[in-house]
């Protein structure tokens, strides 16, 4: 009987794949621009209205993520002496990198300089910011 020899080879490849990672921080997943004051046909006003005047507060919201995401869209606005005198939001879902327009009214009722803080958040309840906000001033004579 003859005995054979076996050699065995074994060979390992290993493949490393580097891919570019673009964490996003909390306050990046959604983004918040170009604020503006509408009438109720999307027609810009400027920041002067007028008391009574039935306006829209605007802005156009990103979502920067490539999954979909809940959302709250909340406008506050406050008087001169900073008291906040309405509170308004509107609730949805943005698909990846999907770009929206929400508005939300408001009707002043007395004149004065006011300020609409808009932000973004994933909820009412779990109020974690998306972005950070904006302020709009608005003059009402």
């Amino acid at each position: 009987m003859s005995s054979n020899s076996f050699t065995i080879f074994l060979i390992l490849i290993i493949t490393v794949s580097f891919f570019p990672v673009f964490a996003l921080t909390e306050l990046e997943r959604v983004s918040i621009a170009d604020p503006i004051l509408v009438n109720a046909f999307g027609i810009p006003l400027g920041n002067n209205v007028n008391v009574d005047q039935q306006i829209q507060i605007s802005a156009d919201i990103t979502n920067n993520q490539k999954i979909s995401q809940t959302f709250i869209y909340l406008v506050q606005i406050k008087d001169e002496e900073n008291f906040v005198v309405s509170v308004g939001w509107i609730s949805g879902q943005l698909t990846p990198n999907q770009k929206l327009n929400p508005s939300l009214s408001w009707t002043p009722t007395q004149l004065g300089e006011f300020t609409a803080e808009i932000f973004v958040w994933e909820g009412l309840r779990n109020h974690n910011a998306l972005s950070e906000n904006t302020l709009l001033q608005i003059s009402v004579s």
